[in-house]
């Protein structure tokens, strides 16, 4: 199995499939593959309509949280990321960014203000929130909300490339119940000991997003930051990197409260707590249940 960095899946201007597939960027998603997504767009297009810059951007980020729903539909999203007017400044108002690119070119952004909440009345949002400008540029759908706007849309990017980095390998598998499924807790204290990094696919982990049941079988990839293995115990610790959760569907979409973001700590014996942030208000919601896991670190 290649480590290194490659294309698992190329899409042109109209989203027509012109390399790798859906199937490999999927299989990738699967082993925790690292995801990074190449967009070509042109400044006066895409940044400012009234410019005469007509240079051509390409544009490569990163998205650290990945999805794979019902193992037949991969999506990825910015977690880490805040609003830029290219090619020098922040956006307008300070806001989280989280960017959602599904794997059949849809794309999405969720962007909860941080510097003002909990008003009594709607307050407008920021008027440049979604406005593109562009005739590439074509909303689905969007929820206005001003403390928290979200909007679907294709943009007509001259070109995607999804390109994966596949290091990882899997290490243990339990079910919700802390069963053993494949290989061995102790394996994560060894990989633990020698500096290795970990990272974690949950199952399940929108079940309860806004009190939602009976959700489409999802599993969310993201990596671990400290973690702490107890020795007599027998059982790792971990406290994830920030993640956005989003009810789970084909495409992954926003919509009005199905979605929020926070941190979960998750344990080899199935426990998860999580920590979550309502978008609207800001307020945390902490949550304690028990999902199957697959833990993975570095090759």
């Amino acid at each position: 199995m290649e480590s290194k960095r490659y294309c698992a899946l190329a899409l042109d201007m109209q989203r027509n499939v012109v390399d790798g597939s859906p199937e490999t960027l999927r299989d990738a998603i699967r082993r925790a593959a690292d995801l990074r997504i190449y967009t070509e767009f042109r400044h006066n297009e895409h940044i400012d309509g009234a410019s005469d810059n007509n240079e051509m951007i390409r544009e490569v980020s990163d998205f650290p949280a990945t999805y794979l729903i019902e193992d037949r539909w991969a999506a990825g999203i910015m977690t880490l990321r805040q609003p830029v007017t290219l090619p020098d400044r922040f956006g307008s108002r300070s806001s989280m960014s989280f960017f959602m690119y599904n794997e059949d070119g849809h794309q999405a952004f969720a962007r909860p203000y941080l510097d003002s909440h909990g008003y009594d009345e709607p307050k407008n949002p920021d008027p440049h929130y979604g406005a593109i400008g562009t005739s590439k540029y074509h909303t689905l759908s969007e929820d206005a909300c001003a403390e928290a706007p979200s909007q679907n849309f294709i943009y007509d990017f001259y070109s995607f490339k999804f390109f994966v980095q596949d290091v990882w390998e899997e290490i243990y598998a339990h079910d919700a119940d802390g069963n053993t499924i494949r290989g061995s807790a102790a394996a994560l204290d060894e990989a633990s000991n020698a500096g290795q990094n970990l990272k974690v696919a949950i199952t399940g982990i929108c079940e309860g997003l806004w009190d939602e049941t009976n959700l489409p079988r999802h599993e969310l990839f993201i990596e671990c930051g400290p973690h702490y293995y107890y020795s007599e115990t027998g059982y790792m610790v971990a406290e994830t990197r920030p993640f956005v959760r989003v009810r789970p569907s084909v495409p992954m979409v926003y919509e009005h409260q199905n979605w929020d973001f926070g941190w979960a700590i998750v344990r080899s014996d199935g426990h998860v707590a999580g920590r979550y942030y309502d978008p609207y208000t800001m307020r945390i919601k902490h949550t304690f249940s028990r999902h199957a896991m697959r833990w993975f670190t570095r090759k």
